[in-house]
């Protein structure tokens, strides 16, 4: 008997990996109910529930509602954040395909299904808090935004551009040739990739228009 009992399995603590794999479902879970019902109408309750987990338990490592809530929106953020390689990977020796490139950088996320859930949940949400519109600045669009004017800096140094005030252009571009295809995925109004990319080679070539050297 005691030689059945000691090949039991115990049940242990989860590894940590296990551990990070399910607080990450429970955030993933979270934004799904954010979405869903707005930040006032989710309930911890519930999205503890959806993944098989105590209030309490969730209480225990986020002890109000919005400390979840920031939580989860932090984490999509970063899931989505561009790495540096990816920026470097982009820039081509065309100028239009590196614009091009560098403009998917930041539409591509949003048509995703976590990207398109964090774009809607900071549009209806930032009111409230402010700092989560900041956060997605700051770690999304903020570092594309300064590799762009690194670029286009570079290629004016390289006379292949005239751009005297490369961090405004960049933050131009990003209104003139992100801002508008963004805006038709997160309304549901543009799917088809082609017509994305159709709309930004479009943008990208009126905004080379302005920043070619002039004879």
């Amino acid at each position: 008997m005691d030689a059945i009992a000691t090949q039991r399995p115990r049940a242990g603590r989860p590894t940590r990996a296990q551990a990070q794999a399910r607080h990450a479902e429970l955030l993933d879970a979270a934004l799904d109910h954010f979405l869903d019902r707005g930040f006032e109408l989710a309930t911890v309750e519930a999205i503890a529930g959806s993944v098989n987990m105590t209030k309490r338990t969730v209480y225990a490592r986020y002890p109000e509602k919005v400390a979840l809530f920031r939580a989860a929106v932090r984490r999509a953020i970063e899931l989505l954040a561009v790495t540096p390689e990816r920026m470097a990977a982009a820039v081509v020796p065309d100028a239009e395909q590196t614009l091009v490139n560098i403009a998917h950088l930041r539409v591509d996320p949003i048509s995703t299904p976590t990207g398109l859930k964090l774009q809607r949940i900071i549009n209806t949400e930032s009111y409230r808090f402010p700092d989560i519109f900041t956060l997605s600045f700051e770690l999304g669009a903020l570092p594309v935004i300064r590799f762009l004017a690194d670029w286009l800096k570079a290629e004016t140094a390289a006379g292949r551009l005239a751009i005297d005030r490369p961090m405004m252009a960049a933050n131009v571009f990003t209104s003139m040739v992100v801002g508008g295809p963004v805006r038709l995925i997160v309304a549901g109004m543009i799917h088809a990739p082609e017509e994305i990319e159709d709309r930004i080679r479009y943008a990208v070539r009126l905004f080379l228009a302005g920043a070619l050297p002039r004879p």
